[in-house]
C-alpha cells in the first residue's frame, strides 16, 4: 500500500481467481494518454512519483458517447410537449375549481335572495299629502313624493345626461359592464381612493329597488345577480324609466319629478338642458351636491355632465358651452325647515292608529289654518331673534286650538331643520303658576267664591316655606286678587285646604294626562306637563265646561277620493258646571286686566288666562283664551338651564298678543261663557308686616301627601321689576 494514498479512499482487499484476472485488465495511470506539456499540473516530483506508484488508484469515469443532434432535438421537443401538457393540465384543474367556486358563490348569493320568479318591481312608497283647513298642501311626506313620469314625456337630453355621466355603455352591456368596472378600478388605484364607480344604471336600480345601502361583498354580488335579472326581464327603456323615477336627488326628493319641483319649481317635463345636467350630477352625492346646500358644487358638477354629454356626442360643443354660460336658475324650496313639519311629524305618529298600514297615496285633511301657522311661526322666531340673548332664552313653542280642541297652529321650536324635537307636544316642563287655575277651580267646586278672603302671609308647611316674589305679603285678599297677582302663599293654603289629591283629580278631569304628584307643592305647578295638554285643559274654560281632546286630523282619503277616516264628534261630556266656569272666567279675566298679564290685550275681545314661571326662571308660560281661540306659549332652554329672569308676564305674553291679534282679525266678537265686564279688583291693598300679620284662616291639612319637597318657585310670573311692580307703583307711588 502506498503512503501517498488519500485518506478518503477505502481499503483495497486482495483479489483471487476470476476477480483477480479481471482486475489485471483495468487501465492504470501508465495506460492514460499523457496531456500536453503545458496542460500538465505542476506537482512535486516526490508526490508525483508517489501517485504513479499507486497501483490501486480508482480509474476516471468512462465518458458516454455524445448524442446526435437529431436525438437532442427529439428530447427537447419531448420536454416542451411535457411542459405544455402540464400547463394545460393544471390550467384545466384550476379553471374547473374556479368554475365550481363561482357556481357555489352564485348559488349561495341566490339562496339569500327572494326566488327570482317571485321578484317584482316593488311599489313606490306611498305619498302623504297634508292639507290645511283651506285645502292647500302644507307638507308632503313619504320616501318618494314625486309622481312617476313616462320616459317619452321627458325632454330627450334629460335621460341622456344620466347615461353620459353614469353609464355611457348602457345600451351595449347586459346589466354589468366589465370595461366600466376595469376602468373604475384603474382610476381608483391611480388616485389611491374611490374616485370612480363601476356600477351601471341597472345595478344602481337593482340596489335601489331590492337591496340596502350597506357596503358588503354579499350585497354587491346580489346586486350583480339582480342586474342580470332586470336586463332579462325588462327592456332598456323600462329600466331607464324606472331608474329616473326612483333615484334619490337629495333634500328628500326621490325621482326626477320631485327633484325638478324641489329645486326648480317646475315639472321634469319642462327642465332646460342646464337643469337636466344638474339633476344628473346630483346622483353621485345627493346630500353633498344638493343645490339648496351647495349651489356652487352643484353648478360645477353640472358643467362636468355637460362636458360628458358633448364627449358622448349627445350634444354639440356649442350647446355645451351655451348651457355652461347660462347656469340653472334655482327656485329652491325650503326642505324641512318650516315649523309645519312639527305638525307633520305629529300626524305621522297618529296615522297608524287611524287607518293602519298605508299602501297607497293619501291626503290627510287637518285643522291647521295656514295663515295662523305662519303667524305663530313668525311670532316665535321674531321674538326670540330680538330678545333671546337679553333673556338667555333659546327655544319657544306655541299651540293654538279652538275651544273644541281643533289645533289651528303648532310651533314645536324655532327651527325644525336644526331640531326636530317637538317642544309643544313631547317636552314636559314645570308649568309654575300656570297650574294654579286647577287649584282655584277645586276650591270653587268646594264651595268658595271669587270673593272669599284668604290670608297672604308667610307660611311654613312642615319646614317648607313658600314665598311670594319679592318677599312681600298683602294680608287678607280675595281669591280673585290672589289669582290675578299670583300670590304663592294663598295658592298653597288653598291646595292644602281642598287637598292635593283633589287638585290632581281636577287637573286630570280637565285634560292633563301627565302624572302629577299629590303634595303641597302641586299648587305651585311642580309636576311636569306638556304645552299641548295644558292648553287642552284650559279649553273647558272657553267652551262652557266641556272636556276636549286636542286633535289635528279631520279626514283621511286616498288620492282618488276614497274616504278612509272621518273624525267623529267628541263624547266626553261636561267636566265643569256652568256657574263654576263663569266664576273662573271672571277671575282669570282679571289677570289680563290688572294682574300679571296686563300686556296681553286683544282690542274688542274679552280674554282671560294665566302666566307661569317655574323655579329659577327655567320656564316662562302664558295660557290665554277667548271664546274663539285658546293659545299657549312656552319659552325656555332645552337643557333646562335658568333664563335671565324671563317670566310668563314678559316674552310669552308678547308672543301671545302678537299672534292673537292676527288670529282675531275679521272674526265676529264673542264673549267668554259667564264673563263679566270689569273685575273684582277694588280698593287698596296694604302690604302686611311679617311680624304682625293677621292669623291665617283655619285650613284643613287633610289630604296632604307627606312632607312637601322644599322648593322655591317664583311667587308670581312677572316682569323682572319685582313682585307686582305695577301694583306697588299704583299703591305707593314707587
Amino acid at each position: 500500500m502506498a503512503w501517498g494514498r488519500k485518506k478518503s479512499r477505502g481499503r483495497k482487499e486482495p483479489l483471487f481467481g476470476l476477480a483477480a484476472s479481471l482486475s489485471e485488465l483495468r487501465l492504470g495511470p501508465q495506460d492514460r494518454v499523457a496531456p500536453a506539456e503545458d496542460d500538465q499540473p505542476k506537482k512535486s516530483s516526490a508526490k508525483g512519483n508517489m501517485r504513479e506508484s499507486e497501483p490501486d488508484e480508482d480509474p476516471p469515469p468512462e465518458r458516454k458517447p455524445r448524442a446526435s443532434r437529431a436525438s437532442r432535438k427529439r428530447k427537447s421537443r419531448g420536454r416542451s410537449r411535457l411542459g405544455l401538457y402540464r400547463v394545460f393540465y393544471w390550467g384545466a384543474v384550476l379553471s374547473l375549481w374556479a368554475a365550481i367556486g363561482l357556481t357555489g358563490m352564485v348559488v349561495w348569493v341566490g339562496a339569500h335572495l327572494p326566488a327570482i320568479q317571485a321578484l317584482e318591481i316593488p311599489k313606490r312608497p306611498p305619498t302623504i299629502e297634508i292639507a290645511g283647513l283651506d285645502g292647500t298642501v302644507l307638507a308632503t311626506r313619504g320616501e318618494m313624493p314625486g309622481a312617476n313620469v313616462s320616459l317619452k314625456d321627458l325632454p330627450p337630453y334629460l335621460p341622456k345626461a344620466f347615461i353620459a355621466i353614469e353609464d355611457r355603455r348602457f345600451y351595449s352591456h347586459h346589466g354589468v359592464d366589465p370595461l366600466g368596472i376595469l376602468r373604475a378600478a384603474v382610476a381608483n388605484v391611480l388616485h389611491r381612493s374611490v374616485s370612480q364607480g363601476g356600477s351601471t344604471l341597472t345595478q344602481q336600480l337593482a340596489k335601489n329597488l331590492f337591496l340596502t345601502q350597506e357596503r358588503t361583498l354579499q350585497r354587491k354580488l346580489q346586486e350583480l345577480e339582480l342586474a342580470f335579472w332586470l336586463e332579462r326581464k325588462h327592456t332598456k327603456a323600462e329600466i331607464l324609466e324606472l331608474y329616473l323615477n326612483r333615484v334619490y336627488f337629495g333634500s328628500g326628493a326621490y325621482g326626477v319629478e320631485a327633484a325638478a319641483q324641489r329645486y326648480f319649481g317646475k315639472s321634469a317635463r319642462n327642465v332646460t338642458l342646464t337643469e337636466a345636467a344638474m339633476l344628473a350630477g346630483l346622483v353621485k352625492s345627493p346630500s353633498r351636491l344638493a343645490p339648496n346646500r351647495n349651489p356652487e358644487g352643484a353648478d360645477k358638477r353640472a358643467q362636468t355632465v355637460l362636458a360628458a354629454m358633448a364627449e358622448a356626442k349627445f350634444i354639440t360643443q356649442a350647446q355645451a358651452q351655451a348651457a355652461i354660460g347660462h347656469p340653472a336658475a334655482l327656485n329652491v324650496k325650503a326642505a324641512g325647515a318650516g315649523t309645519i313639519n312639527y305638525v307633520a311629524d305629529w300626524i305621522g305618529e297618529v296615522l297608524d292608529d287611524l287607518v293602519g298600514q298605508i299602501d297607497q297615496n293619501i291626503v290627510v285633511e287637518t285643522t291647521i289654518d295656514p295663515k295662523l301657522q305662519a303667524s305663530a311661526e313668525a311670532a316665535i322666531i321674531d321674538e326670540l331673534a330680538a330678545k333671546s340673548v337679553k333673556f338667555n332664552v333659546s327655544q319657544g313653542a306655541l299651540v293654538a286650538m279652538t275651544p273644541d280642541g281643533a289645533v289651528r297652529a303648532m310651533v314645536g321650536g324655532r327651527n325644525y331643520a336644526e331640531s326636530q324635537y317637538n317642544r309643544a307636544l313631547t317636552a314636559k316642563r314645570q308649568p309654575g303658576s300656570a297650574f294654579k287655575p286647577f287649584v282655584y277651580l277645586t276650591a270653587i267646586e268646594a264651595g268658595l267664591t271669587p270673593e272669599t278672603i284668604r290670608q297672604d302671609a308667610p307660611l311654613d308647611v312642615k319646614g317648607w316655606k313658600p314665598e311670594n316674589y319679592g318677599h312681600e305679603y298683602f294680608g287678607p285678599v280675595t281669591l280673585t286678587q290672589a289669582l290675578a297677582m299670583s300670590l304663592n302663599t294663598v295658592a298653597v293654603r288653598l291646595g292644602i285646604e281642598v287637598g292635593p289629591k283633589n287638585v290632581v283629580r281636577t287637573a286630570h278631569r280637565l285634560g292633563i294626562s301627565s302624572k302629577l304628584e299629590a303634595n303641597a307643592t302641586i299648587a305651585l305647578g311642580t309636576s311636569e306637563v306638556s304645552l299641548t295638554e295644558l292648553v287642552g285643559a284650559y279649553a273647558p274654560f272657553a267652551n262652557g265646561g266641556l272636556a276636549v281632546s286636542p286633535h289635528v286630523v279631520t279626514r283621511i282619503r286616498t288620492s282618488d277620493g276614497k274616504l278612509l277616516y272621518a273624525r267623529a264628534a267628541d263624547q266626553v261630556g261636561q267636566v265643569m258646571e256652568p256657574r263654576h266656569v263663569a266664576m273662573m272666567n271672571t277671575m282669570l279675566q282679571e289677570t289680563l286686566l290688572s294682574g300679571t298679564a296686563r300686556k296681553a290685550e286683544i282690542p274688542g275681545w274679552t280674554a282671560a288666562g294665566k302666566t307661569g314661571t317655574s323655579q329659577d326662571f327655567r320656564d316662562a308660560w302664558f295660557i290665554g283664551y277667548t271664546a274663539n281661540l285658546v293659545t299657549g306659549v312656552w319659552l325656555g332652554n332645552d337643557d333646562n338651564s335658568p333664563t335671565r329672569k324671563a317670566t310668563g308676564g314678559g316674552l310669552p305674553v308678547e308672543v301671545w298678543t302678537r299672534f292673537m291679534k292676527v288670529a282675531h282679525q275679521g272674526v265676529p266678537i264673542a264673549a267668554l261663557p259667564g264673563s263679566q265686564s270689569g273685575g273684582f279688583f277694588s280698593g287698596l291693598l296694604q302690604p302686611a308686616s311679617t311680624s304682625n300679620a293677621p292669623p291665617a284662616s283655619s285650613l284643613s291639612t287633610a289630604g296632604a301627601a307627606g312632607r312637601p319637597t322644599p322648593t322655591r318657585t317664583s311667587a308670581r310670573p312677572q316682569s323682572a321689576g319685582g313682585l307686582d311692580g305695577w301694583l306697588v307703583d299704583r299703591l305707593f307711588g314707587r
